[in-house]
Parts: structure tokens; sequence; C-alpha cells
């Protein structure tokens, strides 16, 4: 009997066997990261809906959850905190799209954060239309040569592998002229250079490909096969970003109330509350809606679920933050020096002024919300798409700046 065969009981029955195990011969609060991560990885616990060997047990997706909550609360350590793209979006993709050979000397340094990995899809004029982008990538025997700019890539400066998609043929349309590779981060040609954000920081970067040889063997899927790939990382990182399943009230509400917590008295006023409660209202419909979306996700790609939480995500963490500031005052004008930072992680805020800053940014990355609502206002309303006349164009034909 595989994996995939047996019934919700035994699966869980399964689980609860693996990681009274795990956590027997491989204490989290004596063992490092490192030997910990891998140690859940070999037992199938990285991503249970994972095929058996590369992370996982062929079960459903859901039961995750009930995997995290336990090593968690046993002090284990959170993979996404060091490889947010990595674990949430990459690995998805080359456990669909790779080779055994790439799955197998990939996915584990991947959870374990040995690698850090990046996704190297936007371009100076290929944001939202994704599709139209011009990095190109020429064959040469048993490799690819490719040229372009990349930007907006997170944590580029710490990746040791990217997950890259270049236009292979440009004769084609725009949608089937892309190819995915996995690319070396080290590899001769490649410049990466910070972005600095209003945060003081530089999480993103601008990527440079100058004459960059990738093998034909880290092609991921075929030629031509670019956007179908691109869209199991788009899809993953939607659910990653915006389909977060905290505990009830914690998570970014916590930090609403919170601030709510520690004021003072006279500035309670009632008006203030309703909006502290709107909000807390609206962070309780999400985690529900999350919740309920991830029962009725398949193993595979996630569907447009994806597009709604993000989108609900990103509007409320803004409004949040915003309402955060607003009650901090004067105080929420004072931020530290805007000294230049390369962090190590896409995941930590120091403060509530930091966060808020940060926030802004939460409606452009992992796709606009005007994208997300194009995609529902389509694939879920069934609504007559935007007027598109590149559609059947090749892509060298399509007029650009």
């Amino acid at each position: 009997m595989t994996a995939t065969e047996i019934s919700p009981r035994e699966s869980e029955e399964l689980l609860d066997d693996l990681v009274a195990r795990l956590l027997e011969e491989c204490d989290p609060k004596t063992h490092d990261s490192i030997t910990f991560l891998g140690a859940q990885y070999d037992n199938g616990l990285a991503w249970v809906h994972f095929p058996v060997g590369y992370g996982g047990l062929g079960i459903n997706p859901k039961l995750q959850r009930v995997v995290n909550e336990r090593l968690f609360a046993a002090g284990a350590p959170n993979p996404m905190y060091r490889n947010p793209i990595g674990h949430g979006m990459c690995a998805p993709t080359v456990v669909a799209w790779g080779s055994d050979a790439q799955k197998q000397r990939y996915l584990r340094p991947l959870f374990t954060s040995e690698e850090i990995w990046c996704q190297l899809f936007s371009e100076p004029g290929a944001g939202s239309d994704f599709a139209g982008l011009s990095s190109k990538g020429v064959r040469d025997g048993d490799e690819w040569n490719v040229n372009g700019q990349k930007v907006w890539t997170t944590l580029a400066h710490l990746s040791r592998f990217g997950l890259l998609v270049v236009r292979t043929d440009p004769e084609a349309v725009k949608h089937a002229g892309l190819t995915a590779f996995v690319v070396d981060m080290h590899a001769p040609g490649v410049e990466v250079r910070p972005l600095r954000q209003m945060t003081g920081e530089a999480e993103f970067n601008e990527v440079y490909f100058t004459d960059v040889r990738i093998a034909d063997s880290e092609m991921l899927g075929k030629p031509g096969d670019g956007w179908r790939v691109s869209l199991t990382t788009l899809m993953n990182e939607r659910v990653s970003i915006g389909g977060i399943m905290p505990q009830k009230g914690s998570g970014t509400i916590q930090a609403l109330t919170s601030t709510w917590a520690n004021l003072p008295d006279e500035r309670k006023d009632p008006a203030a509350r309703d909006e502290v409660m709107k909000l807390w209202s609206r962070a309780e419909v999400l985690r529900l809606t999350n919740i309920r979306a991830n029962q009725n996700r398949k193993m595979g790609d996630p569907g447009p679920e994806g597009s709604i939480a993000k989108m609900a995500f990103a509007d409320l963490n803004k409004d949040i933050y915003a309402m955060v500031m607003n009650l901090m005052g004067a105080e929420g004008m004072l931020y530290r020096s805007y000294e230049m930072i390369r962090p190590e992680t896409a995941m930590m805020f120091e403060t509530m002024q930091k966060a808020f800053l940060r926030s802004r940014a939460n409606s452009i990355e992992g796709g606009t919300t005007e994208v997300m609502k194009n995609i529902l206002g389509e694939r879920v309303l069934g609504l007559p798409g935007d007027v598109r006349v590149d559609r059947e164009v090749p892509w060298s034909q399509v007029p650009r700046n």
C-alpha cells in the first residue's frame, strides 16, 4: 500500500508515530537546526504532500499544519524564517517539474536552509506582464547562454540557487516562448546589486546575467514550458504570502491588539475601539477562509483560492499597520537611522514602524492586487477577460517601449 492509498485516519496515525519518533530521536532543544530539519525531511515531515523520498509522504497537504503545530510546540525551528522563497515557492516547483536528479540534489539542503533560494521572474519592462519578459536564453550544445536583467529579487544576495525564467523562442507567442531553469547564483556572469527600500534595508535586489552558462540538465520541464512552470511558482507564492493560518488572535492582528492594550485608558476612545474591532473581525474572517481553503486544497498546484487570500492579506496587513501607527501617535513617526542593511531574512520586523513601511510592498509582491482581481474575475467569477491584442502575435513583433 502506498502513502496516497491510506485512509485519513491511517494518515494521522502515521504522522503521530513519525512526529513522536522524530522528537524522541532528534530533540530540537539539543540538536542544531540543520540536523533537526534534515531529520524532519528524512522522515517525510518536511512537506507531507510531497512524494515519499523527497521530504514527503504523499498524503493530504492539510496535515502539514498538524505536523508544524506539534514540532513548533516542541521548539523546532521554522524553515520559512531563513528560506521563505525556497520553502514556499521554489520547492513546490522543483518537485512538480524537476527531474529525479534535481529533486534529489536540491530539496533536502533547501529545506534545511543550507542553500537559500530566490525567484528570478520580474524585469524592469515585465512586472505584472510577466509573460512579456525579454531576458533570453540561447542554446549552445548541452548548455544555454543567458543574458538579461531581473529585478525585485528577494534575498538574491544570500541565495545559492535561483528559479529563473527566460525567453528561448522569440518567434513564439509570448506565453509559449519561455523556459525555466535552476541557476547557480555563484556562476560567472551573475551580478547581484542591492535595491534600497524605504525601510533602509536592501532585502530586494536586481540581478544581471551576462553570458551565464546553464546546463541543459538544469531545465525545469521542457523548452517552452516556462509559463506553466511559473504558474506553479506563482500560485504557491500567493498561498505562501496570503494563506497563513495563525492561531486565533495571533499573527499580524496581534500587533494591533497589543498596541491597543498598552494605550493609556484616556486614549481608548470608542471610535478607535470600533476600528480595532473591525480589523480584528477581518483578520478572523481571513484566517477562517484560509483554513477552509486549505481543507479543500488538493495535492498539486493550488487553485485560485491563493489569489483570494493574497489579495485580502495585502489590504488587511496595510490597514492593520496603518491603524497601529494612528494609535501610536507622534511616536509612530520615529524610526531608527536608515543605515543600509542587507538582511538575513525577509521576515524580521523589529519595530512597528518598520512593519508599517514594509507592509506597503504586500499589494505588489507576489502579483499586484490588480492582477489578483483579474484572476478572480476571470477564473472564479467567469467575467470576460481584458482586451489582449498580443495573444496571437509572435513576441518579436509585439511593440515595446
